[in-house]
C-alpha cells in the first residue's frame, strides 16, 4: 500500500514538473508574439489541459501567399498613396497629383495644401470627384512605406520592418489591411475609378496565410 501511494506521488510530481515546464516554454514562445521567426498557436495537452505553443512554419507557402497578394499593393488604388516621391499620385496611370500637393511631415499635406481640403470622409457623388475616406492621407515623411516600383522581395522586407511599418507585427499588418477604412476604400473608390480587382476577402486570406506561416519573403 505504501509503495502504491509513493508511486502515485512520484507520478504526480512528474506531471507537475511537465506542467511547469510546458508553462515556461509557452510563456517564452508567446512572448515572441507574431514574430516571423516563430508563429505561436495554442493547444492543450490531453488529460492535463495545459496550454502550450505549437509552430506552423512553412516558408514556401508563406512566400507564395505574399506573391498572390502582391498585385494589390501595386494597384493604383494603393500605390497612389504610397509613392516613391514626396507627392501623391492619381488616376489609373498613377500620374503626379495636380496642384503640386506634397506629403508634408504627417502625411496630411503641406502648409495650406492639406488633404482634407478636398478629400472628405466619404466619396462624393459624381464621376472623378475627389475621393473620400476617413483618415485620408499618405504615410508620414519619417515612415513613407513606399509601394511604387518595389519588387515583391523589397516590399515584403519593408512591410516586416517595424521601423518602417509603425511597429506592427505581421498579424497586426493583417488586421490593418482587414479593417482600416482607407484600405477598404480601394474596393469602393467612387464613380469613375476602377476598384482593386482581387476581392478584399481573398487579399486578406493571402496576407493572413503569409503571416501565419512565417511571414517569409519571396526571393
Amino acid at each position: 500500500m505504501k509503495c502504491t501511494i509513493k508511486r502515485q506521488e512520484t507520478i504526480k510530481a512528474v506531471l507537475a514538473g511537465a506542467v511547469i515546464s510546458s508553462a515556461i516554454i509557452a510563456a517564452s514562445l508567446m512572448s515572441l508574439g507574431d514574430s516571423p521567426v516563430i508563429n505561436t498557436l495554442t493547444a492543450k495537452i490531453p488529460g492535463i489541459g495545459v496550454v502550450y505553443a505549437q509552430t506552423s512554419q512553412d516558408p514556401g507557402a508563406s512566400a507564395k501567399a505574399f506573391l498572390a497578394a502582391y498585385p494589390v499593393f501595386l494597384h493604383p488604388r494603393c500605390v497612389n498613396c504610397h509613392p516613391a516621391g514626396d507627392a501623391p499620385l492619381q488616376g489609373e496611370e498613377s500620374r503626379t497629383h495636380a496642384m503640386k500637393v506634397k506629403r508634408g511631415p504627417g502625411g496630411m499635406g503641406k502648409s495650406a495644401m492639406q488633404c482634407s481640403n478636398c478629400h472628405q470622409s466619404v466619396n462624393p457623388a459624381g464621376a472623378h470627384m475627389p475621393p473620400g475616406s476617413p483618415g485620408w492621407q499618405l504615410p508620414p515623411e519619417d515612415m513613407p512605406m513606399v509601394f511604387e516600383k518595389r519588387t515583391p522581395h523589397e516590399l515584403c522586407v519593408q512591410l516586416k520592418d517595424s521601423a518602417q511599418n509603425g511597429n506592427r507585427t505581421p498579424m497586426e499588418i493583417v488586421e490593418h489591411v482587414r479593417t482600416a477604412p482607407l484600405v477598404l476604400w480601394g474596393w469602393n473608390p467612387g464613380e469613375g475609378r476602377k476598384a482593386v480587382p482581387m476581392s478584399h476577402e481573398a487579399f486578406v486570406k493571402y496576407m493572413k496565410e503569409w503571416a501565419e506561416k512565417g511571414a517569409a519573403c519571396p526571393d
